[in-house]
């Protein structure tokens, strides 16, 4: 489940090290830099950045993937994870296993019934970020990192990359968490080192964040009015506001609206709220109004079944 890896490795992870010595050994495409703090040298290991100084190394800009497997169309598990750090740390001649972690992509492809779009036209908002739709791509982005929700086959062919026989002429949705920043903090662990990352618990618990966020994103589900669930006035005015959201074309457009005239002045902070909390609750409303869309529940299933599969 896992695609990219950053690693920062220290002079005082790692007694005795002088890495800018050793490591320029054994990579490719060096360079040397001077800066007012020092010298730093900069290289390749394959498709992954290196650069170092006298204190600390660093991979990075890479697929750890892509570098150990061949394509990040795979994703690695946790014995993948183990031997990918193992290899790294022969190729550069360094422990690895004690470096830092500063990036992690948890990430998953799925072959899908429908075309990626029409999954991700029916992810809605989710608390604490921010929803950023592109043409073939979808982000809920927030300070440290995010979720992303891509076309990979897609992805794959505007880069000329080959494709595999397997996803040939099917459509694959790449659901991707990604955490760039206080990944210590973000995770509940006093620090993050690499050897963690093929640790059971730690991955276990890592992967059930990646399926409970992905959870947490509210889904825009088919509006079916039934008259007969209709009980009392409240249920009549969520109707109402039911009504609303398809006429204009669905929640996300409904809540691009209130933003737009929010940021004209149209509407207060408060008045914005209160209407986009109207429409979550309407929305959220169950008995007959609101019927579980079949593309979101295909995509429930893949992904609470991937959890339990790449364990």
């Amino acid at each position: 489940m896992f695609d990219t890896i950053n690693f920062k490795l220290t002079r005082s992870d790692y007694n005795g090290a002088d890495f800018l010595s050793e490591v320029p050994c054994y990579i490719t495409d060096v360079s040397e830099h001077l800066y007012s703090n020092g010298i730093v040298i900069t290289g390749s290991l394959g498709n992954l950045k290196i650069s170092c100084n006298e204190y600390q190394v660093k991979v990075k800009d890479g697929s750890l993937c892509k570098w150990y497997l061949g394509d990040n169309l795979q994703t690695m598990n946790r014995k993948d994870t183990k031997m990918a750090i193992e290899k790294l740390s022969d190729l550069l001649h360094i422990p690895m296993n004690k470096a830092m972690v500063t990036r992690i992509d948890v990430s998953q492809n799925f072959i899908m019934k429908h075309p990626p779009k029409v999954y991700m036209n029916h992810l809605g908002t989710m608390k604490n970020a921010t929803r950023l739709e592109e043409p073939n791509s979808l982000y809920y982005r927030k300070k440290d990192g995010g979720l992303c929700f891509y076309d990979k086959v897609r992805e794959q062919k505007s880069k000329n990359e080959p494709l595999p026989e397997l996803y040939k002429d099917r459509n694959v949705l790449r659901y991707e968490q990604r955490y760039k920043r206080r990944l210590a903090k973000h995770l509940n662990v006093s620090e993050l080192r690499a050897a963690m990352l093929y640790d059971e618990a730690f991955y276990i618990e890592l992967l059930n964040k990646w399926r409970d966020d992905y959870l947490s994103i509210q889904k825009i589900n088919d509006i079916q009015l039934n008259f007969e669930a209709m009980r009392n006035k409240k249920d009549l005015n969520k109707m109402g506001v039911l009504s609303l959201i398809e006429r204009i074309g669905g929640l996300n457009s409904f809540m691009s609206q209130i933003t737009e005239a929010q940021q004209q002045g149209k509407l207060s902070k408060k008045q914005a709220y209160d209407l986009r909390q109207a429409a979550k609750d309407a929305c959220s409303i169950k008995d007959g109004l609101v019927v579980e869309n079949e593309a979101i529940a295909e995509l429930n299933k893949k992904i609470v079944e991937a959890v339990r599969f790449y364990r």
